[in-house]
This record gives structure tokens, C-alpha cells and sequence, in this order.
């Protein structure tokens, strides 16, 4: 077995071409040989050698064939992965190296989550551009279905918010910042803001704005209402934009649930008003999570010690 090994990432060492890679993943997003050889500008003969001699290489079979195209094998999903992972890479090496020679000292790529993206990651920034302020900012706002998957591929040195607990949890490192809690939030011209405390019966005939059906607090939420003799919103807006949820608030009669963390600056200054209503679900840990440390570049690992300091001050 450590014969094989030995010999594969030899092979590996000497004759994988970036080229192979590029093919690789090319196939694996149209799942059509052709299609992809046309991307790279190659023949079609030419990139089915180029996978055959991948496969003899590597001694497994990357690719089924299908009537519809090609499917990969799991360990052509493996390559695929390791091969966006490399150009990932590269590219950040490029961004880097450019960045250097315009004077910038260094770049991070951030994802954020909504419970993040208020509090915490301004001031874990404004702490960064104290020790670095050349260093370059990218933020890429999501839900964790989106971000986790960018992460891996190393499209984002790191995610900033609500912890996953279980999809993405063993091909990540976790960093857990604090515990946040879930509020109901409503417009200051709604008809419950007058009501202590409010009673989830008195809640029922309002409709909601909720989260995305692949996050976590949609499926508490969901399994709450069917706890509640099956409940269904007369009304139901389906959304993660903060801005669109704000201002749909302030007009209309609907109840919000929002990450404390992130509504609290609102309420303080009298935007939105928060219910009288203790959410039964969505606590859970706010924190950083990136692939390993030695994936992080400088200004990355920087920022996360940042991210740390900013969530002491809270």
C-alpha cells in the first residue's frame, strides 16, 4: 500500500500538468467530454487521452460514461475538488502578489453570514486596518449552503457567523466567538408592539419573513410551527436580505426573526421594534471557520486573532 502511494504522488509529482486539472474540473462542471474540450481549445480525441492517461496515472477511473455525458467517480469528485482547491490557490497567489506590488499589505477574503455581518465584522475590520491599513478587504455575504462550499474550494480564506452543526463540520476547523440568540422583530407601527407579553396565539395571524428552507433556523422554525397544531402562516416571505427585510417590516405587519447580534443597533435606535416574545429555538454559536491554519495567508490569520479581540469588546 505505501508502495502504491509512494508511486502515485510520484507519477503525480512529475507528469501532472495543470492543463489535466483544468480539463478535469472543465468536465466535471458541463459533464460532457466535448464541451469541455471546446473550453480548453483542444480536440476531443485529445481530452480523452488527456483523462486516460489521468486514469493510468492515478490507477483509478475518474469518469462513468454515460448516454447523457460523463458522471464522476468518486475519485474523479476527489480530483475535481483537489484541482479547484489548487486554481483557488493560484489565484490567490496572483491576487497576493499583485496586491504586494501596489503597496497593499496583503488581502483576506471574508464570507459572512447575517449574524456577523453588523456587529462583529466591522470592528474585527476596523482592528485589522489598525495593524494593516493597506491590507486588501473582500466580503462575500451568504447563507452557509453557498459560503461552505467556496471555503473548501478556497474561493474564501474564511466564513464569519452562525457555526453549521452538522453538513461541512469534518472538512473544517471551527472557532467558536460567542452564543447568539434568534429575536422576533416587527415594524414600530405593528399592532403587537403594545402588547407584554405577547403570546403566540396573538402572533398566529401575522404573516412571517423567514429564512432560506436550506438553513438551520428554517428548520427549527419549521419544526416549531408543526408543533403548534401544524401551523401555516397566512403570509410567508422568503429572504436574506437585510435591507429588504427592514424596510418590509417598517410597512407592513409581518414579524421578522433576526440573530440578536445583528437587529440590536435597530432597536437601539428606534427603527424596529423588538416583540415580547421568547423564541423558543436558535441559539447557537457564532464563531470563524476556515480549512486549516496553514491555508490561511498572513493577513487572513491576522484577521481571525481580530475577529477574537472584536468579540471580547461586546
Amino acid at each position: 500500500m505505501i508502495a502504491r502511494h509512494s508511486r502515485i504522488v510520484d507519477r503525480a509529482l512529475t507528469r501532472l500538468k495543470l492543463r489535466q486539472l483544468r480539463l478535469l474540473v472543465a468536465v466535471g462542471s458541463h459533464g460532457n467530454i466535448q464541451h469541455a474540450a471546446r473550453e480548453l481549445g483542444i480536440s476531443q480525441p485529445a481530452a480523452t487521452k488527456m483523462i486516460q492517461d489521468l486514469e493510468l496515472d492515478f490507477e483509478v477511473k475518474l469518469f462513468n460514461r454515460t448516454n447523457r455525458g460523463v458522471i464522476p467517480t468518486v475519485f474523479g469528485e476527489t480530483m475535481i475538488r483537489h484541482g479547484k482547491l489548487i486554481f483557488a490557490q493560484v489565484s490567490n497567489a496572483a491576487q497576493e502578489l499583485d496586491d504586494l506590488n501596489e503597496g497593499n499589505s496583503g488581502r483576506v477574503v471574508v464570507g459572512t453570514l447575517l449574524a456577523a455581518s453588523t456587529g462583529l465584522l466591522p470592528v474585527a475590520i476596523d482592528i485589522l486596518l489598525a495593524d494593516r491599513p493597506k491590507v486588501a478587504i473582500k466580503i462575500n455575504e451568504g447563507t452557509n449552503e453557498v459560503l461552505m462550499p467556496a471555503l473548501l474550494s478556497g474561493e474564501i480564506d474564511l466564513v464569519v457567523g452562525r457555526l453549521p452543526s452538522h453538513r461541512h463540520r469534518d472538512k473544517i476547523k471551527q472557532e467558536k466567538l460567542f452564543e447568539d440568540h434568534i429575536v422576533a422583530v416587527v415594524g414600530n407601527q405593528h399592532p403587537l408592539t403594545t402588547i407584554h407579553p405577547v403570546s403566540f396565539d396573538q402572533i398566529k395571524p401575522f404573516g412571517w419573513i423567514l429564512p432560506p428552507q436550506e438553513t438551520t433556523l428554517r428548520r427549527q422554525v419549521d419544526h416549531f410551527f408543526i408543533d403548534q397544531q401544524q401551523y401555516l402562516p397566512p403570509l410567508a416571505i422568503e429572504s436574506v436580505s437585510y435591507l429588504a427585510n427592514r424596510a418590509l417590516l417598517q410597512t407592513r405587519d409581518l414579524i421578522g426573526l433576526m440573530p440578536a447580534e445583528v437587529i440590536a443597533q435597530d432597536i437601539e435606535n428606534g427603527y424596529l421594534t423588538q416583540l415580547d416574545w421568547t423564541v423558543p429555538f436558535g441559539q447557537g454559536p457564532i464563531g470563524i471557520s476556515y480549512r486549516s491554519d496553514n491555508s490561511l495567508p498572513p493577513a487572513a490569520r491576522v484577521f481571525k486573532q481580530a475577529l477574537h479581540q472584536a468579540a471580547q469588546k461586546r
